[in-house]
This record gives C-alpha cells, sequence and structure tokens, in this order.
C-alpha cells in the first residue's frame, strides 16, 4: 500500500492504450477517503513498477510472470493495420496476413504483440517506439500492425487502420504482486471484477439490518402468531358459515323437490 497508515494511497499504473477512467471513477465513489493515483508506463516498465512497490496494482499486457505477480485477465484487443490514407487496403473492411505479405512492416522495439516471426518485408530499421512507427507509416514507406487501442492512440490525419483477422492478440488484465494483495488491492479487484457495493465477495459487505436476530426473531414471532390466529378464526369462522349455508341449501331443495302442482283439474263430459 502506498501512501502512509495513518493517511492511504492507492497508486493505479497503466500502459499506453489502456483507459482506466471506468474503474477510476467507480473507485472515487467507494472509496472517497483513499485518493487513487494513475501512473502511465510503458509496458516494458510494468514488471519493474509492480516489483518495486512504485504502484499497488497496474493495467498491463499479458503475458506477465505468474512466478511473480498475480492477474486477472479483462479483455483481448483486436489487431489492425495502420497503412497511409491512400493505401489500397482502405478499401476492405478486414484483411489477412496473406493480403499484406509483400509489404513492408515495421517492428518497434516496444511491439506488445509478442510475434514469433514478424510478417511482411522488415523494415530499414526497428523504431524505438510505436508512435515513431506511426510517422513511418505516415511518410509511406511501410505498414504497422498494433492493437486497435494504440491505431487510436497514436492517430494521425493521414493514416488509417482495419482490422487483421488472423494476427496474434494483444491482452489487457489486471496485475499486482502476488505476496502484496493487499485490502485495497482487493477493492480494486472487486471494482475491475464488476462486484456491487454490497456483494457478499466484496471486502466490507454492507451490513443487512433484516438478518440481525432482532428482526428475524420477530419476523418468525409474528408468522406464528398470525398463523394460529388465522387458523382459529378462520376454522371457526369457516365451518359456522359453511354449516348455516349448507343447511339453508338443503332445506331450500326439499322444498323445491316437494313442490304441488297448481293446475285446475279436469271435468268429467
Amino acid at each position: 500500500m502506498t501512501g502512509s497508515a495513518d493517511s492511504p494511497t492507492f497508486t493505479l499504473a497503466y500502459v499506453p492504450g489502456v483507459m482506466p477512467a471506468k474503474w477510476v471513477g467507480i473507485w472515487n465513489e467507494r472509496r472517497p477517503d483513499v485518493p487513487l493515483t494513475l501512473l502511465q508506463i510503458t509496458a516494458a516498465e510494468a514488471p519493474d513498477v509492480l516489483r518495486e512497490g512504485r504502484a499497488d496494482a497496474g493495467l498491463v499486457r499479458l503475458p506477465v510472470d505468474r512466478t511473480v505477480f498475480s492477474a486477472i485477465p479483462l479483455y483481448t484487443e483486436t489487431t489492425v493495420v495502420v497503412v497511409p490514407k491512400d493505401h489500397l487496403v482502405t478499401a476492405a473492411d478486414e484483411v489477412t496476413l496473406a493480403d499484406l505479405a509483400d509489404e513492408v512492416v515495421f517492428h518497434p522495439l516496444d511491439d506488445v504483440l509478442g510475434w514469433e516471426q514478424p510478417p511482411g518485408e522488415p523494415g530499414f530499421e526497428r523504431p524505438a517506439t510505436t508512435q515513431d512507427a506511426v510517422e513511418l507509416v505516415a511518410a509511406g514507406v511501410g505498414l504497422l500492425y498494433v492493437p486497435q487501442s494504440l491505431a487510436r492512440l497514436h492517430h494521425r490525419k493521414d493514416v488509417t487502420y482495419r482490422p487483421v483477422t488472423d494476427a496474434p492478440q494483444s491482452s489487457v488484465a489486471l496485475s499486482w504482486p502476488e505476496e502484496a494483495t493487499t485490502d485495497l488491492v482487493e477493492d480494486f479487484i472487486g471494482i475491475v471484477r464488476g462486484r456491487t457495493v454490497n456483494s457478499t465477495r466484496g471486502r466490507r459487505p454492507e451490513p443487512d439490518a433484516d438478518r440481525t436476530p432482532g428482526r428475524a426473531a420477530t419476523r418468525q414471532t409474528g408468522g406464528r402468531a398470525a398463523g394460529q390466529s388465522g387458523g382459529k378464526s378462520g376454522g371457526q369462522s369457516g365451518g359456522k358459515a359453511a354449516g348455516r349455508t349448507g343447511g339453508k341449501g338443503r332445506a331450500g331443495t326439499a322444498k323445491s323437490g316437494g313442490t304441488r302442482r297448481t293446475g285446475r283439474p279436469r271435468r268429467r263430459s
């Protein structure tokens, strides 16, 4: 936990392309007593930042070293190819790696797709960053494969992108040192997993007033009283009413069955 025991804070690291605003907003609603600080880092910096305690947890790209870090996968991104705006590929809604096999492809040093073998023809250099690679794409000297969020992050008016159906994909996860699972980390885990504030799996569920022993006893006592009262009054009342009604019904039926004829007697001829 960053900060001090008297004045705790929570530091969340995140890598480029990740948008933590939604989870930060929920944190601020639920834990207004603990300020949350955002720390933007590169994907390569993430292991050291978490291991050294400069952040309590991080929104990072998989894989992570599972012998050191815990991780909860959150989502997997679509991979796209970034091309000049006038490139022929823009006529298609999506493409495959084979469609671009003869193209020059830049493979920046901060690439996050983890290619076994980068596709296409290699560029004349390896750009230091994805942003540098996008600038080379804009110059019309090659293409670039990246997660869609990075294409949006580094968007320019002179480039565009299209989904690639068979390229490796990048997954984003919440990660933290396995030996440093603090109460605040547990709180943030509950948020990214969509637990409600009163979730029974949460660290501090709100007390349920209806489950207090006093009220439970009251409900049980009231239920028995109501059942006994309702049974006695209902049985006695129903029995008397049924008896009276039934008696009258039988009498009426007897009288009805014994009705005399009222026609005039016929005269003898």
